[in-house]
């Protein structure tokens, strides 16, 4: 390694003949690439204790009354809040080996929290909006933020929240952005039974609660007869420089239209199973040859950021679809490439960033039983950042400026 980059690969044999640096010994150890979460939310990390110290603590019935638990509590939130939330949230990713992560960016004022942490990936910058006033605005910001912004291992990219937050107009109004300046965009794509039955009638929970609680009230539109991915695509806002997350209801239509704009999907079981929306058709996008990965989502609808913690339970949901390799490489290599960051991550190769893992597995294992062995159990040794060893301290998280 140098300058943080990987600089070859080999056998001991072969690099000692060639290279004169000092060798650190991991005996019984595996050294594999740093893991990619796809997904994330890390200001959403303190949201277990924050249920409890704001007095908004119950257990939602549905995913639109999970939303707007979680829309109560945001709007509780002070600026030092939601930044040590972020800290702890990059702590724990570090902690369990997570080295990049595709993490949406809510309140843009954090983002020198994040440009000083040692995690890169991708940071897509949220929209939200139906109000056309409202969204002008935003639109503005949004393209202030792409042309402001300075990161090293953080690069930029843009979330249109779902088909269902963001107005026709606006969708293509931020997919447009997008392109302008050449960064990709992720999309939370039908997520939960009620964002389905809203596409196809304009009923169910999104447009009798959401909608009102939102004030969105006047933007529902009439009975589509769609489906949340037909909507998009209808949008023209589909492409290879688009990821979307969760997908848990698509058709065998939807996925022949993601593999035809050439989207890359990324799945969060156990968020799914949290908040019992369902479960994606994982055979049937593995089958569509659709590329995927894997993300946690956040602690708002999860028990862990844990990467280790996601590949066991996909094997488990999925048995039988997915292989142990396959479930690493979207842990890995697949992550990196929904957040088009291939070229960086995901992989131990040449010229990439030198960000890896040494683990111990819980078991020797037969070669061909490695990757099984490592996911089923196994120990973090040492983590290396850009070549060098890490270690995460708490108090190395900056604070918010006072304002």
């Amino acid at each position: 390694m140098d300058n943080g980059r990987i600089v070859a690969l080999g056998t001991m044999a072969e690099l000692r003949r060639i290279y004169g640096a000092p060798v650190r010994e991991y005996p019984g150890c595996v050294i594999m690439p740093g893991l990619v979460n796809a997904h994330t939310h890390l200001e959403l990390t303190h949201f277990p204790s924050w249920k409890l110290r704001k007095g908004i603590d119950y257990s939602p019935r549905t995913y639109v009354d999970w939303v707007i638990q979680v829309i109560k509590i945001r709007r509780a939130l002070t600026s030092d809040e939601l930044a040590h939330s972020v800290c702890e949230g990059v702590r724990k990713s570090l902690e369990c080996g997570t080295t990049t992560v595709g993490e949406i960016l809510t309140d843009r004022s954090l983002l020198p929290i994040y440009q000083k942490s040692p995690l890169s990936g991708r940071l897509y910058c949220e929209a939200v909006g139906h109000d056309p006033v409202r969204c002008a605005e935003l639109l503005r910001s949004l393209e202030d933020a792409l042309t402001t912004f300075a990161g090293d291992g953080l690069k930029p990219g843009l979330s249109p929240h779902a088909p269902h937050t963001l107005s026709p107009r606006f969708m293509e109004e931020v997919a447009g952005l997008a392109r302008g300046y050449s960064v990709p965009t992720v999309i939370h794509l039908a997520e939960s039974p009620e964002e389905a039955a809203f596409f196809h009638d304009s009923s169910g929970k999104i447009a009798e609660i959401l909608y009102p609680f939102a004030g969105w009230q006047e933007y529902l539109s009439a009975p589509r007869r769609t489906t949340p991915t037909a909507y998009l695509d209808s949008l023209g806002v589909l492409d290879q420089a688009t990821t979307v997350v969760h997908c848990v209801h698509v058709t065998p239509a939807d996925a022949e239209i993601l593999k035809r704009r050439g989207v890359i999907a990324v799945l969060c079981p156990r968020s799914n199973d949290r908040l019992a929306v369902g479960k994606a058709p994982a055979a049937l996008l593995k089958k569509a040859g659709i590329p995927l990965a894997l993300g946690t989502d956040s602690l708002a609808s999860n028990d862990s950021l844990s990467m280790w913690d996601e590949m066991r339970f996909l094997l488990r949901e999925f048995p039988g679809t997915f292989s142990p390799a396959e479930a690493l490489e979207m842990a890995t290599l697949g992550a990196a490439r929904a957040l088009h960051l291939e070229r960086e991550a995901g992989s131990l190769e040449k010229e990439k960033r030198a960000d890896f893992l040494v683990v111990r597995p819980g078991r020797l294992p037969a070669p061909e039983e490695i990757t099984g062995a490592v996911i089923e159990e196994s120990q973090i040794e040492e983590i290396f950042l850009r070549g060098e060893p890490f270690n995460y301290e708490v108090a190395d998280c900056p604070t918010m400026p006072k304002q």
